[in-house]
């Protein structure tokens, strides 16, 4: 499958519609009974495919007047791993259906928070293809 084919599919626009931005909402909802307690936004985006696997990044980006740096992010990959409203089982099974020539994502992983700034954090999710 062609890399270039790959950013084609997982567009900006794609992987919004399967993370929509009010999901941030709906997450810090659950986790501390109100929205406007959440430090940051996340949202998906596509990275890129090393061999047979492809490479995702969740972006957390402060809000307004918030402190992202303040925040524990660094327990984020076991928390997105296992939070329905994150649904990362989900998003494979999703991806699933775009994938061209019936290939298949099987197994993921979701790396370690790495803070790119004071105001961007991501944590990587990476996905392959069954073999």
């Amino acid at each position: 499958m062609a890399e270039k084919n790959l950013k084609e599919v997982f567009t900006p626009d794609v992987l919004q519609a399967l993370f929509p931005e009010d999901r941030s909402d709906h997450f810090f909802e659950a986790l501390y009974g109100d929205a406007s307690e959440g430090a940051y936004d996340i949202s998906l985006r596509f990275k890129d495919q090393e061999d047979d696997k492809l490479l995702f990044e969740f972006q957390l980006t402060q809000r307004k007047g918030k402190c992202l740096a303040c925040n524990l992010t660094y327990g984020l990959p076991t928390v997105f791993s296992r939070h329905p409203i994150i649904n990362i089982k989900g998003l494979v099974a999703r991806f699933n259906e775009l994938l061209p020539d019936g290939a298949v994502l099987e197994t993921y992983t979701v790396g370690n928070t790495q803070e790119i700034s004071r105001e961007l954090h991501v944590v990587p999710f990476t996905v392959q293809f069954k073999s």
